[in-house]
């Protein structure tokens, strides 16, 4: 590793981060139980988003797991002009509130340009900062003026060290709920891999840390006009993530990934989302001394 990411880690598995409060029900870090943002990746109908919401409560709240709706109102970011990329600003919010409404469960979803910040915080209780934004700075400091928490994506092309840029522009707006995301590293062409350390340097920046196990075993652009993705890969790389140490874990879930309009092929199939948060639930408890 780098210099600049030299050294021994100052916060290992067993260190909690910061606690960053959601909303007054649920809060990420801190030693708080490890959390779930999960859902379609976009928002495909509001019977879509209102159903998958409540079967992915209904396993969460089984399981005693915070969980956070995660749905995207636009897929600004698509291979294709000929992609899907949801229901736009103001449906998609409309939506998202009506999931709000009838769940109960906070909502996130990622916002592309400035002028979003301020309609999306009115209803979002997480605001997400795509990955291949990472780096806008007029993007990083409207989420942060909105105060809500802020979910940031480590880019693709991004060493782990220097997200500490991205937060430092959302800390200096005086918003210190932050999460940071790890999503995996372009690996030459069409292809991601997950550098473990990651997640443990990002955590010595002391805000919770979240992994995305499936944006991680998507294979950008590897359908020719969309990405592709192996769906299978996604226990595995999860299960480790948690043995590293982890606050959330991020999924996006569908219950049929065939049909998904987008980024079915690295989508966890809904039926497999008890198993899969029962293993990582049990290696955090050992790995956290829970």
């Amino acid at each position: 590793m780098p210099a600049s990411g030299s050294g021994s880690p100052r916060a290992d598995a067993g260190s909690p981060t910061r606690r960053v409060a959601v909303d007054a029900r649920l809060a990420i870090g801190g030693g708080e139980r490890l959390a779930f943002l999960a859902g379609p990746c976009v928002i495909e109908s509001e019977e879509h988003a209102v159903r998958m919401a409540r079967a992915l409560l209904e396993i969460t709240r089984g399981l005693a797991v915070p969980y956070v709706f995660k749905a995207s109102f636009d897929k600004a970011n698509r291979s294709s002009l000929a992609s899907f990329r949801g229901p736009g600003l103001k449906e998609g919010l409309r939506i998202l509130e009506a999931v709000k409404q009838a769940t109960g469960v906070p909502v996130l979803s990622d916002i592309h340009e400035p002028s979003q910040a301020e309609p999306a915080a009115r209803v979002l209780d997480i605001i997400q900062i795509p990955a291949f934004l990472c780096r806008q700075t007029d993007l990083l400091l409207a989420a942060g003026r909105t105060g809500k928490t802020i979910n940031i994506k480590k880019a693709q092309f991004l060493s782990p060290w220097d997200i500490r840029h991205a937060v430092d522009k959302v800390v200096s707006t005086g918003n210190e709920k932050i999460l940071l995301t790890e999503r995996g590293t372009s690996f030459g062409y069409q292809n991601l891999v997950v550098d473990y350390r990651s997640l443990v340097v990002m955590r010595q920046l002391g805000w919770p840390v979240v992994m995305d196990a499936t944006h991680a075993v998507q294979l950008p652009g590897g359908q020719g006009d969309r990405s592709g993705g192996d769906a299978a890969f996604i226990p595995f790389l999860a299960r480790a993530a948690a043995a590293v140490g982890i606050d959330a874990l991020f999924c996006e879930v569908h219950d049929n990934p065939a049909e998904a309009k987008s980024d079915g092929p690295n989508a966890l199939r809904l039926d497999r989302v008890a198993p899969l948060l029962k293993q990582v639930l049990a290696i955090d408890a050992v790995i956290g001394g829970k």
